[in-house]
């Protein structure tokens, strides 16, 4: 590996567990360690959020997709905005009235214990396989770049140094020093992908953008393709991309539990809305980094460019043609990526192990030093398991990667119509609430498994559970979280009809809301 790359990603490696210790290592409580006494600022948690939902798989994939879909992924961003403004003002506000430290304690206080361990547990089994399976995913490119370098590491060692890296920060320093890295990390990768820009330009002829127009490769929506098996379709796009982000940043504790650690409820809601604008641009950035690629390779599809995959489009720029330092820091952006993502996981599982399972179940209310020990021995524990389920995997092939990167079809709906049936349907009680949960895991996941479309009409085949292939394709990803919803709505909703008067626990919820904002005023 040339000197200087080589010396700007030792540097980095070094530099955040050293930056993470030095922001967060006069914890003082647990409120501290998990929502950083509420006192972040509303920028810091707004990147951070960003930061959360961007892998290493993101960097890298996103610029292919133009060679494929051109600038219609956009379309999905679009249904962010749209996702996370409703969450910013329906479900927000019930997370800062209870002044809670986990999404999933306002299920507590409206329906009961059940339905918050539920919700907690299928949290914890989700992150799991979606977070290691992309932080396995992660190591994938990771490794090939430092391979032509010349440097050789096997999946698990990689998976094991990033683990312990990210450990030493999140571990010490809770949820401040995880934001903070966060700011930095995604500076680093949005920096990095900003460069390779200039240097693609400098590399291009002065008709660049005419070339990749007159390809189609600008086309930003799509009115033509099938609204039930493509997730290019612009209605499928912005319903299922809004149904999807209200799901993943408001009822997922994941992002939920950086915006409790701003300083109130208006500190995240511009938070969390401007997030989704954020979020937007960076993919606008990459895939236009992806147009001039297109450009840059004389517009030749992958098949002809000897590539297996739009993935290593941007890879092999980064190995091949970027200058000295460049390289370097571009695969530290990489780095940073799945880092960031981990470093979010960890102190979130943690969280709602402490104070969702932990403090339900044990009905304990221990000393405050107390939790924070617990909070930091879950931390430990959460790593060791990341690094030892990620490490299980010891091939590249797409099944895998694509079955835990898209696990959240299942029980994002679900957990988001739990939310919804307990706002909306004040008669259903906790076992109503539990049973259309599970219902809803169960359907979804036989539609997503079993139901197949002609992949050329549209038309529903039937089902199969065969893999999806040639003729045979699945619903669109993007209509998973609005389904699970509408079915979690139906199924709760239809089982409160049996109850005459509204549950009590949804008066005592309200009332305990109104409590803590006249605390807090």
């Amino acid at each position: 590996m040339r000197g200087v790359d080589l010396a700007i990603i030792v540097i980095y490696l070094a530099a955040m567990p050293l930056i993470g210790v030095l922001v967060g290592r006069r914890q003082r409580s647990a409120a501290d360690y998990f929502v950083g006494e509420r006192s972040l600022p509303w920028g810091a948690v707004m990147l951070s959020v960003v930061a959360t939902e961007t892998s290493t798989l993101t960097v890298i994939s996103t610029p292919g997709l133009v060679f494929g879909n051109a600038f219609l992924f956009l379309q999905l961003a679009f249904g962010y905005i749209i996702g996370r403004t409703i969450a910013a003002f329906v479900l927000l506000p019930r997370y800062f009235r209870g002044n809670l430290v986990s999404a999933y304690e306002f299920l507590g206080r409206r329906f009961g214990s059940g339905l918050q361990g539920t919700a907690s547990v299928t949290f914890v089994i989700t992150r799991l396989l979606a977070e290691g399976v992309r932080l396995f995913a992660g190591a994938i490119p990771i490794k090939v770049i430092l391979a032509h370098y010349g440097i050789h590491l096997d999946y698990w060692l990689i998976v094991v140094i990033l683990t312990a890296l990210t450990l030493v920060y999140a571990y010490i320093g809770g949820i401040k020093a995880v934001v903070w890295v966060d700011v930095i990390q995604l500076s680093l990768y949005l920096g990095g992908a900003a460069v390779a820009a200039i240097v693609l330009l400098n590399k291009l002829p002065a008709d660049w953008a005419a070339q990749a127009s007159a390809d189609g490769k600008f086309m930003l929506v799509d009115f033509t393709k099938n609204l039930l098996t493509s997730p290019y379709a612009f209605v499928t796009a912005v319903l299922g991309g809004a149904a999807l982000s209200m799901a993943s940043h408001g009822a997922d504790q994941l992002i939920a539990q950086r915006l409790l650690a701003t300083r109130s409820l208006r500190d995240g809601q511009k938070a969390l809305i401007g997030s989704g604008i954020i979020v937007t641009i960076q993919f606008a950035l990459f895939l236009l980094v992806g147009a001039m690629l297109w450009v840059f390779n004389g517009r030749k599809p992958v098949a002809q460019l000897g590539m297996q995959s739009p993935d290593d489009v941007f890879s092999r720029f980064i190995i091949d043609d970027l200058p000295v330092g460049v390289s370097g820091l571009l695969i530290a952006g990489v780095l940073a990526s799945t880092m960031g993502a981990l470093a979010s996981a960890l102190n979130a599982l943690s969280t709602s192990t402490v104070a969702d399972l932990y403090q339900r179940f044990t009905k304990r209310s221990p000393e405050d030093s107390k939790l924070l020990r617990h909070g930091r021995m879950w931390t430990l524990i959460w790593a060791v398991v990341f690094a030892v389920f990620a490490s299980m995997f010891s091939t590249t092939k797409n099944s895998v990667i694509e079955l835990g990167l898209a696990i959240t079809g299942y029980t994002y709906g679900a957990l988001l119509g739990s939310f919804l049936l307990g706002l909306l349907v004040k008669k259903a009680r906790q076992a109503d609430a539990i049973i259309a949960f599970v219902v809803t895991v169960v359907v979804m996941a036989f539609v997503i498994l079993g139901v197949k479309f002609n992949a050329k009409t549209g038309g529903l085949i039937g089902v199969d559970f065969s893999k999806a292939a040639g003729d045979k394709v699945a619903l669109a990803y993007p209509w998973y979280t609005l389904m699970g919803v509408v079915i979690t709505l139906v199924v709760g909703g239809l089982l409160a009809l049996r109850h005459r008067t509204p549950d009590p626990k949804a008066a005592e919820a309200e009332a305990a809301g109104e409590t803590a904002e006249v605390r807090a005023a």
